[in-house]
């Protein structure tokens, strides 16, 4: 395992660090974790390097952080820094925030967080936890031994980034998303050196774009990565773009399959800053211009937007867009789409806009619906 810098933090985090949103599931079930799949997975990287584990309150329909403390009982605890967030839109009254902590501390069966985070920060979110004075809440909880370092997740436009960044002079690190397809995208590459600028540790998350740049790969693109002499995967690319700046701190993968935590582990034993060539980084700038084209919807498959109220599998029908017009597949496509219980298809979206405020991604989730129902029907 590679070891990065956590610039003003004495400690050094591992390249790869485990996000705990994508196990493996039981019956299509986001609740219901496949608990010995996911523990072995967990204990694995665990067992090969990995000291950074991160979670928080929604994912998997706030089952993740139970996992997660399952996962590290018989002395697995020692060997990680535990990361979770406060869910900013819970948060009402200063009360809620005690509430969510201890809660959390609970399912994780901890008696402290190492990094704890003000979870997917936006305008209204950050306009309520001034309001609320949550910085004068977490000097009390940290200096009580129940947080050790304060940050923050961010999902909004770059000014408020660079403001939230300034407002307050004791954050230890920040987490965005960032890939080469999301360069300019939220805080993008710009937010990345303001914050390593200003000392903060930098968590990358969404590194492949939910999925986006791993796995089977369109033609078009598979042509550009062959132009290499040096054969990786579609994720060691997206990985090693990564690992190649030094701004970076660690990188977040949300794996799934005891497969991908190999793979992934593997990756790091090649990752260094300035490792990748020219010629490289030229091939992975040819790729996001081959991306760019075919403009599929910017989901990451995070599943915030559900369970929708009218029972619309929001993600899914996202995919099956996605897929249809970034492999030319659109018969194919169609018949899984038809193929889902009407139910859940884009058309029973009754436009109640519920989802709207809870996307990291800002997306127009109802006007995309309409172009999915159009589109497959």
């Amino acid at each position: 395992m590679k070891y990065r810098n956590f610039t003003s933090i004495d400690w050094k985090p591992s390249a790869l660090g485990f996000g705990a949103m994508r196990f493996p599931i039981i019956d299509n079930d986001q609740s219901k974790i496949d608990e010995e799949k996911a523990i072995k997975m967990i204990r694995y990287a665990i067992d090969h390097g990995v000291n950074y584990v991160d979670t928080a309150w929604p994912y998997h329909k706030e089952q993740s952080e139970i996992l997660v403390g399952k996962a590290l009982k018989d002395g697995y605890r020692k060997k990680v820094k535990i990361t979770t967030k406060l869910p900013s839109w819970l948060i009402n009254k200063k009360e809620d925030m005690d509430y969510y902590l201890n809660k959390q501390l609970e399912k994780l069966q901890t008696e402290h967080i190492d990094f704890y985070l003000l979870h997917t920060l936006n305008r209204e979110y950050w306009e309520n936890y001034k309001k609320l004075d949550v910085f004068k809440w977490l000097e009390k909880v940290q200096k009580a031994g129940k947080i050790k370092y304060i940050g923050f997740s961010f999902h909004d436009k770059y000014d408020l980034f660079t403001e939230i960044v300034d407002y307050y002079d004791k954050w230890d690190f920040c987490q965005i998303q960032y890939n080469y397809l999301d360069t300019e995208f939220q805080a993008g590459k710009k937010g990345l050196k303001y914050a390593a600028d200003r000392n903060l540790g930098v968590i990358i998350m969404e590194p492949l774009r939910g999925g986006l740049l791993a796995g089977e790969q369109p033609v078009d693109i598979q042509k550009i990565w062959q132009k290499s002499k040096i054969k990786r995967t579609a994720a060691d690319w997206a990985l090693q773009w990564l690992w190649n700046q030094e701004e970076v701190s660690l990188v977040l993968s949300g794996m799934s399959t005891l497969k991908q935590v190999k793979e992934n582990v593997e990756s790091t034993n090649s990752s260094a800053i300035n490792s990748l060539t020219k010629k490289e980084l030229g091939l992975i700038k040819e790729v996001q211009k081959e991306y760019e084209k075919l403009s599929p919807i910017t989901c990451t498959g995070c599943s915030y937007c559900v369970p929708c109220p009218n029972n619309v599998d929001i993600p899914e029908n996202f995919d099956l867009y996605n897929h249809a017009h970034i492999y030319n597949s659109y018969e194919k496509q169609s018949k899984k789409y038809q193929a889902m219980d009407e139910k859940n298809r884009a058309s029973q979206c009754i436009q109640c806009g519920e989802c709207l405020d809870k996307c990291p991604q800002n997306l127009e989730i109802i006007e995309l619906l309409a172009k999915v129902k159009d589109y497959f029907e």
